[in-house]
């Protein structure tokens, strides 16, 4: 048999044995791709959590202030029904 300089050789004992194979090739251009992915993934993470820690914030500013109106109308009725007795 004579190899042909397009074909290159096989590599048996990797085929056969995958475990054994420590070399392994990684494209260059699919791992930048996977990579730049990833980095805007953890991007868009993190934007999403700080909008949510924004929106978190707000909620509880406006639910703090709705309960401080609610005790002070609540404290003016009061001091009302005890000045009409």
């Amino acid at each position: 048999m004579t190899s042909s300089p397009t074909f290159p050789p096989a590599d048996v004992d990797g085929e056969l044995n995958p475990a054994a194979n420590s070399h392994v090739e990684v494209d260059p251009i699919s791992y930048e791709v996977a990579a730049s992915k990833e980095q805007a993934e953890a991007k868009q993470k993190k934007k999403e959590r700080k909008k949510n820690d924004t929106l978190q914030t707000l909620k509880s500013g406006i639910i703090i202030s709705a309960i401080i109106v609610a005790v002070a109308g609540a404290a003016f009725a009061i001091n009302k029904k005890l000045r009409e007795k």
